[in-house]
């Protein structure tokens, strides 16, 4: 993995800076990509730098066309070269899901720019450098994809990833790789405040046991780094909640 660079989106927290925390311990350059949490983005930059890696930051709304645009050329300037994409920003919005009333125009623009128009304008701005090298994209999609979730617009917009992920895999072959992983219940900012809700959500797991950022970060990796033969696959992280 000696010289490789990863753009991570939304790395600053959760499963995204676990990932860069794991990819730089493999010698990856990662760009930190934000678009609000500008100080656990710097935080997570030091602690790369701190173990050993190559990190940098930048902000950019990746539903943004050109706030995109400048992000990768700012990583071709700063480490000429792009290899690995994980396409891991995210949005929601905590509405019942019976609750159809509440579901507003608003709510599936803003979720569907950010969680596929955004994955898209990432995996298309960053293609042909990828291509160059032979890289590999990992797109995060979750477990909501099959219905359930924090909202309905939410879910529809997490089974357009695993979509996207299938025909970006068809596209972008046989140069790049394209997988996604679903995560079940992560505990990251988003369920801070709902111990019991995963308390019980453990409990109803084989495992016994819901996803930290880290075992999400573990898969992703593996899906970069290991998976030779593996493309248009999503891969689910969810201590076997979903059997």
């Amino acid at each position: 993995m000696e010289n490789k660079v990863a753009i991570i989106t939304g790395g600053g927290t959760g499963i995204g800076r676990s990932t860069a925390l794991m990819l730089a311990r493999r010698n990856v350059a990662c760009v930190i990509n934000y678009s609000r949490s500008r100080d656990e983005a710097e935080k997570t930059v030091k602690d790369v730098r701190a173990a050993g890696g190559t990190a940098i930051s930048f902000c950019a709304s990746i539903a943004d066309e050109d706030a995109v645009k400048k992000m990768t050329a700012a990583t071709l300037e700063s480490f000429g070269r792009i290899d690995y994409l994980v396409n891991n920003a995210g949005k929601t919005e905590f509405i019942p899901l019976e609750d159809l009333d509440a579901v507003r125009d608003e709510h599936w623009d803003s979720i569907f720019d950010v969680n596929i128009k955004g994955t898209f304008k990432v995996s298309r701005a960053c293609a042909a450098e990828l291509r160059k090298n032979r890289g590999a994209i990992v797109n995060v999609s979750s477990i909501a994809a099959l219905g359930t979730g924090s909202s309905i617009p939410y879910c529809v917009s997490k089974g357009g990833v695993s979509t996207l992920t299938r025909s970006l895999a068809h596209v972008l072959a046989p140069e790049v790789r394209v997988n996604a992983v679903a995560p079940g219940i992560v505990t990251t900012r988003w369920v801070s405040g709902k111990e019991d809700h995963i308390a019980r959500m453990s409990e109803g797991t084989p495992l016994k046991k819901v996803c930290s950022p880290d075992d999400v970060a573990q898969v992703i990796v593996s899906l970069l780094m290991d998976a030779d033969l593996m493309t248009g696959q999503i891969l689910t992280v969810d201590g076997g909640f979903t059997l």
